[in-house]
């Protein structure tokens, strides 16, 4: 053997680089493809190993097409189209300046959280169709804080569902859940401030350039007489049953107050906007005999008058035509994170009185007592869960019927109307992932929190 051979020295680790290496190289240099393969290799291992055969599995993904359908036809057309419409409309005609001196985020925090807060209280809508709402404010300049008492305060302070709570599962509950959540939304809102004052300071001052203090082109009571129209179109065209005489009542006439309402509403276009009769008298005649060979499709009716609105907006001046773009901007943004939120909802825990893959038996044990465990897992319970308007009631009086106690059940209360798995898919996009899980956290932890003083006290 030739011993003057060159020995052969070992292959550095820059030459061949560890497996480990290489692929953090990879997803460094070309993060685009890696995610593209990252995904598409998730997608296939969740498909490859999904448990087809089991019923629990099958009859979870059931539920949540069920769910999804449900929230699809019950709450896309008659909460969330309005709910676009109205926050396209906050983006044009609702001038910066006025946002700015109110709700930003150098006024007053009294008044900005006062006036969030009352705002939100004004609105019987769930957790999701709070969301273009809140979006709209936050974008045209709003503070954090007060966005954030906003957020909260529509779904969970609302006077309906105050009313209903202490009708059904008692005064002590329906007053607890009233001054919790005031509590809530102005806590809440002030904690965001402070946590994110010097980022708000600095948005503040930005936002304060190139704008004047009314932009609009509309008299105050002009703009204050749109929103009132189309928020209380929102409002009684999904009032929700109720075992008391007075909400009954309303509930029995709220499609003719809602046609009123949208009388009322084309008139003012018409005279203040100046907009053009002839095409709002087509899109009238055209809902009229929707609910007249209809009747028991208000939705039908509902997209008419939303897409004859949205349709003659477009062609009546620029104004009109930002009107239709802001309102279709947040309705791609939302839209699909919300049915894929209500889908993963429904697939986890079903639908009332419908079992998802969690088993509602696991439910009740979990939150069967007033300790400080159980009120966790009944406010982590309620952040997941999605309730429309007023259901969280009738599921809570289920609830206490098979043996949960009462702090579980006011931490659902607090917890649950505000939040969503949907709600908080959409509010990242808004806010941010950091921002969206200090919210998540705060409502989460002071709903135990009260829920737990409650239980203990009661």
């Amino acid at each position: 053997m030739d011993s003057s051979a060159p020995e052969r020295s070992a292959p550095s680790a820059d030459a061949s680089p560890s497996l480990w290496k290489h692929l953090a190289r990879f997803w460094r240099d070309r993060p685009g493809e890696a995610k593209v393969l990252l995904g598409m290799s998730a997608a296939f291992l969740l498909i490859f190993f999904l448990p087809l055969g089991q019923p629990r599995f099958e009859n979870a993904v059931l539920e949540g097409l069920r769910l999804t359908q449900w929230y699809a036809r019950e709450h896309v057309i008659l909460c969330l189209l309005p709910a676009f419409v109205i926050a396209g409309a906050m983006a044009v005609y609702i001038s910066q300046g006025a946002v700015m001196k109110h709700l930003g985020p150098a006024s007053p925090k009294p008044i900005a959280f006062g006036v969030a807060s009352v705002a939100g209280t004004l609105l019987a809508v769930c957790s999701c169709t709070v969301l273009p709402l809140f979006g709209g404010i936050y974008k045209r300049g709003a503070g954090l804080g007060a966005a954030i008492a906003f957020l909260y305060s529509g779904p969970a302070i609302n006077v309906m569902a105050i009313v209903v709570t202490a009708k059904v599962l008692g005064a002590e509950l329906g007053i607890a859940r009233a001054v919790g959540a005031i509590l809530f939304a102005l806590v809440i809102g002030a904690i965001m401030h402070l946590l994110y004052r010097h980022e708000e300071a600095a948005r503040a001052a930005k936002g304060a350039r190139g704008f004047t203090a009314d932009d609009s082109g509309h008299p105050l009571g002009d703009i204050v007489a749109l929103f009132s129209l189309m928020i209380g179109i929102l409002v009684f065209a999904n009032w929700a049953r109720a075992e008391t005489p007075a909400w009954m009542l309303v509930y029995a006439w709220k499609w003719p107050i809602t046609a009123a309402l949208a009388i009322l509403l084309a008139a003012l276009l018409v005279r203040r906007w100046r907009w053009s009769l002839q095409p709002l008298l087509v899109v009238a005649g055209l809902v009229a005999a929707s609910a007249l060979l209809r009747p028991e499709w208000p939705e039908l009716a509902m997209v008419i008058g939303i897409g004859g609105l949205m349709l003659q907006a477009s062609r009546e001046n620029a104004a009109g035509q930002e009107w239709v773009g802001q309102s279709w901007d947040f309705t791609k943004q939302i839209m699909p994170l919300l049915l894929g939120g209500v889908m993963v909802a429904g697939l986890l825990l079903g639908r009332p009185g419908h079992e998802g893959l969690i088993p509602s038996q696991w439910v009740v044990w979990a939150v069967g007592d007033n300790s400080f465990a159980s009120i966790l897992l009944a406010s982590l319970l309620g952040a997941f869960m999605y309730f429309s308007t007023l259901t969280e009631v009738p599921i809570v009086e289920g609830l206490l019927g098979a043996g949960m106690g009462k702090g579980p059940a006011l931490a659902i209360l607090l917890a649950g109307p505000a939040l969503s798995l949907p709600n908080m898919l959409v509010i990242r996009t808004v806010l941010g992932t950091q921002k969206t899980l200090v919210y998540c956290t705060l409502v989460v932890v002071m709903a135990t929190l009260s829920g737990y003083l409650y239980g203990q006290l009661m």
